[in-house]
């Protein structure tokens, strides 16, 4: 029996017809052109895989990386804001090349006297300034800052080296074979930033009482990557682009006041020698209780502590496996709590210490905060692997480290405090502490393609929020990034660029990476498919140093999805996307063939007599006959409304057509196509949309999950025709 496909043959047909000859006009002035389809693979643009990091996107069977050990004695002098450091470096050769020297990074130069850095930056003449910016400015006030290398040794004796700026070059008594270690001493010292007077990463904040809280970090001369994809990562650090860094194992011995409170990176070993007897009691009771924090210093014992000043010190002993980095944080006005949280099974503790001008915003959210940040990434990732997470806070900082990060978010001086700064303080805590995972796990290059770990993070962190306050945190990453996505282009660089000269630092690096992934997971993958994927990255290059083709391939290896067309846009572009409607056309049945078609049918008669009965489509209404189908449909009902969509696609680049259709008695549909729908026309596609009632309105992307930098053309009627005001009155009908 010959159905409704018969028709929609016969205009395919005659289409194909119409575009021959339009082909024939054309052919004598068309130029022949390379590949730039949307959906051509990434070949030209991804690092040919290896037997180290594989076409899968997993390490290889020949994958190899560094390890390095530290035993550390630190001494932080208070009363002249100096840090002395004695280090021990174990540097364990497990690649398969000879090694003539080590790199070793010195992140503290980069605010000496003789820094580049301020000399990189193109600065005006401002009207006004502070007399401390002018001191600095015009001036050329030194403050002192950097790293004093008192003496590098091996056994004892000199070891040559050479500090260029942020980078020291040891030269090795001879080349460090295959599989062998090499032990060294580094003697240092430097003196420690007031965060928000000098600025930095860490450094310590001073109060009006003379107090410091001291968040230390990049404290200690820490050997550069050295991997299988390009040898040394020994680029300099301009301030901006973090660090790439080697695991290891840690011992730490940390010599404060006596009257500090101390937490680090790793294990505490000397309990009874640091913490009185209540306090270890206390922790005791944290380390059992799941439902809720436990002071273990109050309040008013931090009140107390801080109006003092001890002259005695102690050393707090702690030791780390497998970790990529140390910091740590102390102070006598710190107030200390924690609670245990069970992560897939296990216990982890979660803590926090924060001065009194925390409370009671820190006091009631902080260490909640670190508990769902550990147990919603790992649902995503992998289990948390280590003992603790730590959240400290700190006026003006925003910084993550091993187990350890420092932490922004200050009520008022009486306590109060507004929901936007509450918001601010428990997405910076949920985002640090979730670098615990991106990348002090999962451990990229973060001096190269900081997207890897803040992109990749703040997107995870997205879903963490949502779990811990929905209502404080409800967004649309997609809609949001539209702004920044549709500015000017040129103050706009590729998310595939290296962050010391990425433009627009926080959107590049970590809204549009994280709006594109939560569009991966909601719009393109489903969460399902996406989750696994992502999961299987992760678990993949835990403890290990991915690259950005190994994100990319193990989303697809993992999914069984060619994502190649979004991954070449979203990272590697700075397209926009922007889809909409051109043109409605509303069609009818008819058994009256057109002119045209009549015509058609007297020129292809052979053709057209094999086909057998036909029933036609036309845009004449007063032709229209809804019955027309009704012999051939049994009973049936056929669509009396069809219509002809014309979409278009102004934005280079493409995503599914998310489509929403209101009929006339204010119900709605959604039909999806996928992105592929755009392969062969870049520029426009058309769809048929059939329906028993007249649909009265055509959307794209309703709920803006698209990342659309323009929704005027998303609608049909336009909301400024008269149409519009008739499918407004009849949905209000």
């Amino acid at each position: 029996m010959k159905k409704i496909s018969l028709f929609v043959f016969s205009l395919f047909f005659i289409s194909t017809v119409s575009i021959a000859q339009e082909k024939k006009e054309k052919k004598e002035t068309q130029q022949g052109h390379t590949d730039q389809n949307k959906f051509r693979q990434m070949k030209d643009v991804l690092a040919t895989p290896n037997d180290q990091h594989t076409a899968s996107g997993a390490p290889g069977h020949q994958y190899t990386q560094q390890k390095v050990d530290y035993i550390m004695d630190i001494r932080l002098e208070e009363s002249t804001n100096k840090i002395y450091g004695d280090e021990k470096i174990t540097y364990h050769n497990n690649s398969k090349d000879n090694l003539e020297y080590l790199w070793v990074q010195l992140d503290q130069n980069m605010r000496a006297d003789d820094s580049k850095t301020p000399l990189a930056k193109s600065e005006g003449a401002s009207a006004f300034i502070t007399p401390s910016n002018f001191k600095s400015t015009y001036l050329k006030e030194g403050k002192g800052f950097g790293f004093n290398i008192e003496k590098v040794t091996s056994a004892g004796k000199p070891l040559s080296h050479f500090i260029n700026r942020t980078m020291m070059r040891v030269n090795l008594p001879k080349a460090l074979a295959p599989g062998e270690t090499f032990e060294f001493s580094i003697k240092w010292n430097y003196k420690i930033n007031d965060i928000n007077k000098d600025g930095g990463r860490s450094g310590l904040e001073s109060f009006p009482d003379g107090n410091n809280n001291y968040t230390i970090a990049q404290f200690f001369p820490r050997l550069a990557v050295y991997n299988n994809v390009e040898g040394w990562q020994n680029m300099q650090f301009w301030g901006r682009s973090e660090w790439a860094l080697e695991f290891g194992d840690y011992e730490v011995n940390l010599t404060v006041p006596e009257d500090h409170i101390v937490d680090a990176t790793g294990v505490l070993q000397n309990e009874k020698d640091v913490l009185t007897k209540t306090q270890r009691k206390r922790w005791e009771t944290a380390r059992k209780s799941f439902d809720k924090p436990v002071l273990i210093v109050t309040q008013e014992e931090a009140e107390k502590a801080e109006k003092g000043r001890a002259t005695g010190t102690k050393t707090w002993t702690f030791k780390a496996q497998q970790v990529r980095d140390f910091a740590f944080a102390t102070s006598r006005k710190y107030i200390w709590d924690a609670m245990a949280t069970d992560v897939n099974g296990k216990t982890v503790m979660a803590v926090s210490l924060y001065p009194k001008e925390g409370n009671p915003l820190w006091e009631e959210h902080s260490t909640r905060a670190v508990a769902t940040t550990l147990i919603e990434y790992s649902k995503l990732t992998f289990t948390y692997p280590y003992p603790k997470a730590i959240s400290v806070h700190s006026e003006r900082q925003g910084m993550e480290y091993p187990m350890i990060c420092f932490n922004f978010g200050r009520p008022n001086p009486d306590g109060t405090y507004s929901d936007r700064t509450k918001k601010g303080m428990l997405g910076v805590i949920i985002h640090e502490v979730g670098h615990n995972f991106f990348p002090m796990i999962v451990n990229s290059d973060e001096r190269q393609w900081t997207w890897m770990d803040e992109g990749l993070n703040s997107f995870v962190e997205i879903l963490a929020e949502d779990v811990y306050d929905p209502e404080l945190f409800a967004s649309n990453p997609a809609k949001n990034i539209t702004r920044y996505m549709g500015g000017d282009q040129s103050n706009i660089s590729p998310i595939m660029s290296q962050g010391d000269y990425v433009k627009q630092f926080g959107p590049n690096a970590y809204s549009k990476p994280a709006a594109g992934l939560y569009m991966l997971r909601k719009t393109i993958m489903g969460p399902e498919l996406f989750d696994h994927a992502f999961r299987t990255y992760s678990q993949r290059w835990m403890f290990k140093h991915p690259t950005p083709e190994d994100f990319f391939r193990s989303m697809e290896d993992a999914s069984g999805m060619d994502l190649d067309w979004f991954f070449r846009g979203w990272f590697y572009t700075t397209d926009v996307t922007d889809l909409g409607i051109k043109n409605v056309k509303p069609l009818y049945l008819t058994d009256k063939p057109s002119e045209r078609v009549t015509k058609l049918k007297e020129q292809y008669k052979q053709y057209f007599d094999n086909l057998g009965d036909l029933v036609y489509i036309t845009d004449k209404k007063e032709d229209a006959n809804p019955k027309a189908m009704d012999k051939y449909l049994e009973g049936v009902e056929a669509p009396s409304y069809i219509y002809s969509v014309e979409f278009e696609k102004p934005g280079g680049l493409v995503m599914p057509l998310i489509v929403e259709l209101t009929y006339a008695d204010g119900t709605t549909e959604r039909q999806t196509f996928p992105a592929q729908i755009w392969m062969k026309d870049d520029a426009t596609v058309k769809r048929i949309f059939s329906s028993t009632q007249e649909i009265i309105s055509f959307k794209v992307d309703p709920d803006e999950e698209t990342a659309d930098v323009d929704t005027s053309n998303n609608s049909w009627p336009k909301p400024e025709t008269d149409k519009f005001d008739k499918f407004k009155a009849k949905v209000k009908g």
